[in-house]
């Protein structure tokens, strides 16, 4: 019997499986749904959809989106929908529509526009 876990790159058991990194100095333009997190630390301008959305602190994103749960450090502009809990860094700034179940923002944190929880 062979105790050895299946280790091939091929097998989907890792937890960092669909997921996508816009790393800083990079520039994204379009649509992108992602099944479970994304990180944003360059600029991202376009449509994102994710189970989680993470905008580092040299990280920029304006447009539409939608997520489980959004944590911002940079930049995030226009329309934001958080399905679960929105989490503003002390670094942070949102600007645009808003809609959230929970928001938490830290002292410092930057938050302007039409708020909605629901």
């Amino acid at each position: 019997m062979n105790t050895m876990e299946n280790t091939s790159p091929n097998t989907p058991s890792s937890h960092h499986d669909n997921n996508v990194f816009i790393g800083a100095g990079v520039l994204f333009t379009g649509t992108m749904t992602v099944p479970n997190r994304a990180v944003i630390a360059g600029q991202f301008n376009g449509d994102l959809q994710a189970r989680e959305v993470f905008i580092d602190s040299t990280g920029q994103l304006t447009g539409t989106t939608l997520a489980e749960d959004i944590e911002v450090k940079g930049d995030i502009n226009e329309s934001i929908t958080s399905r679960h809990l929105l989490t503003v860094r002390s670094s942070g700034k949102v600007k645009g529509k808003l809609a959230y179940a929970s928001i938490e923002i830290e002292r410092g944190g930057q938050v302007s526009g039409d708020m909605t929880q629901g």
